[in-house]
């Protein structure tokens, strides 16, 4: 085993165990951010006409700031923190944030369209520490829509599979290229082939709501949906779509401006990328009551919704709630076709931990040993 192979192993089962306790502490407790997006600059090096995140002139913001901002999340107990723009890469001081995160025992991930990404970057950001990297690829060949082409980034891929010592997920928009539905399944079949993993996100307007899709893209996103089946995780697991590209409605509570926070380049709190204004309190103003009021607060644009990472966010409120139920509608017992499913192995444990459907011998001295493991208890 190479030494790049080696550090690489070392670091994905560390990386495995704090999100497990991540997971741990999200399900003890209630009052504490699990997740947030921290803009690091509004400026983006591209201008892809379905994003309204991104200007073309405004400055980084400045990195004693960007620490203050760690910092404060930090005392909330935020658990993951997304670095986020525009164009994060452009952060000319980007490592220094991440160590922070590092630092402050959260994990740290970075949102990027890839178009800076060196091999000597991609090491800085190793040695920085960074968890995971999502990288935005939305169709083969660029067009007017999006420049964020495999065609451009597919050398980026491969230096990424060869030197990433982080995890690296490439993400796909159904529904930005209208002309070629087919082309996220093809992405999402080349990070498969380079050992990375995929998912896919459906097209929203400013609102965070679903804009229609073709048959075309409907199946295009069942088949990426099938492409993650054998490699589980539960950032690739996506129930809500199922319904959204039927145009039918999910039912579901929004944690958003609690559990999940959008942190903008003026410093101010709000629900999410598509809801900025509400509440729109400046951070270092932000308490645990506003996280509980926020958590409890209904949001009208839920059941159309697609900012999927909310969702997720979401879930562990419902498993707290009704773990048996939550899961049972996550993971039915039945496929689309009438085929018996069996869940994932990790749900499996999770299950057996916190929601046992029977009493276990020992098991209340294995769920209480897991928590001391994971630093909970």
């Amino acid at each position: 085993m190479s030494k790049v192979s080696l550090r690489r192993a070392v670091k994905r089962w560390y990386r495995t165990y704090r999100e497990a306790r991540m997971v741990a502490l999200a399900l003890r407790s209630p009052s504490h951010p699990v997740l947030a997006h921290v803009v690091v600059t509004r400026r983006c090096n591209l201008a892809c006409t379905y994003c309204n995140e991104f200007d073309d002139f405004s400055q980084p913001v400045a990195t004693d700031e960007l620490l203050h901002r760690i910092d404060l999340l930090a005392k909330l107990g935020t658990t993951i923190i997304t670095l986020t723009g525009g164009e994060p890469l452009l952060h000319p001081e980007l490592e220094a944030v991440i160590r922070r995160v590092r630092d402050r025992g959260i994990l740290a991930v970075l949102v990027t369209n890839g178009y800076l990404l060196t091999v000597d970057r991609i090491q800085r950001l190793n040695r920085a520490g960074l968890d995971r990297m999502q990288i935005s690829v939305d169709n083969v060949q660029p067009d007017a829509t999006s420049k964020k082409s495999l065609k451009v980034l597919d050398q980026k891929l491969r230096w990424l599979a060869q030197f990433a010592e982080f995890q690296v997920s490439i993400h796909s928009v159904v529904g930005a290229s209208n002309d070629h539905p087919e082309d996220a399944l093809t992405i999402a079949r080349r990070a498969h082939e380079l050992g990375l993993t995929s998912t896919a996100g459906i097209v929203h307007d400013d609102s965070g709501s679903l804009r229609p899709l073709s048959p075309e893209h409907q199946r295009a996103l069942e088949e990426i949906e099938r492409l993650s089946h054998s490699r589980f995780s539960f950032v690739q697991h996506n129930p809500w779509s199922r319904n959204l590209v039927r145009g039918l409605p999910n039912q579901w509570h929004c944690t958003a401006g609690g559990r999940h926070l959008y942190i903008c380049e003026d410093g101010l709190v709000h629900y999410c990328l598509a809801q900025r204004g509400h509440p729109a309190i400046p951070l270092h103003q932000y308490t645990r009551e506003d996280i509980e009021r926020e958590s409890k607060t209904v949001k009208s644009c839920t059941p159309y919704c697609t900012i999927f990472c909310v969702q997720r966010v979401a879930l562990f409120d419902q498993i707290r709630a009704n773990p048996r139920q939550a899961l049972a509608q996550l993971f039915p017992a039945a496929g689309p076709e009438g085929q018996k499913v069996s869940p994932p192995g990790a749900v499996r444990i999770l299950q057996a931990l916190f929601a046992p459907s029977r009493a276990v011998p020992g098991g209340r001295f294995f769920r209480k040993a897991a928590l001391r493991i994971l630093k909970v208890d």
